[in-house]
């Protein structure tokens, strides 16, 4: 529970952010004093939008950066701390997520198909990211562009997801790779949570 003083210094950081153009969060969010809103990130100024709904918390050392795009935080997700969420072309996570500390979602990739041009003068390709409702995202997670995570799905500790995974799925490793699914495996679940399969 926080103390009075934390409240009205959560509800008066809050209020100052919400006037910056394109941010928009409701009274009861939870957002640790060292979270970044970056619309205009590394000396540029690319705008977008970023909705937080009602009943989400937001760690320490959190980085929400829409880049042009925009990023959607439905109700009651919890981001861990130190995690950097992009929103390129577009980042959308339902309700009831989880992302674990240190984890980095990333709605777009460079090309470089012309090996003759620098890879940063070929633009890039932002299919955006899903995040379904209930799902919980590993620490050091690292979710790829034009991946969709179906609802309730668990991603392991450290995975990289580079292709989308069908509802109530766990995933770990390397490129992620399906283990199992919610109910149905127990070593699968236990994978998940040590990285490490028994």
């Amino acid at each position: 529970m926080l103390s009075f003083f934390q409240r009205v210094r959560n509800r008066i950081r809050r209020y100052a952010i919400e006037r910056r153009v394109g941010i928009v969060i409701p009274n009861d969010v939870y957002l640790a004093p060292t979270v970044q809103f970056q619309l205009a990130a590394d000396g540029w100024h690319a705008g977008g939008t970023i909705r937080i709904e009602h009943g989400v918390r937001i760690s320490d050392g959190v980085i929400l950066s829409p880049f042009g795009g925009s990023i959607v935080l439905e109700e009651n997700v919890y981001v861990g701390p130190y995690c950097v969420l992009y929103g390129h072309g577009g980042l959308r996570i339902g309700r009831d997520s989880m992302i674990a500390a240190h984890s980095v979602l990333v709605p777009s990739s460079h090309r470089f198909d012309d090996p003759a041009e620098p890879i940063r003068s070929q633009g890039e390709a932002s299919a955006g990211i899903t995040i379904g409702k209930d799902v919980w995202i590993g620490c050091g997670a690292r979710i790829l562009d034009g991946v969709s995570l179906g609802d309730g799905c668990v991603i392991g500790a450290g995975a990289v997801v580079n292709r989308s995974i069908e509802a109530n799925s766990i995933a770990v490793g390397v490129p992620a790779r399906v283990i199992g699914r919610r109910g149905a495996d127990k070593r699968a679940a236990i994978a998940a949570t040590t990285g490490v399969l028994s």
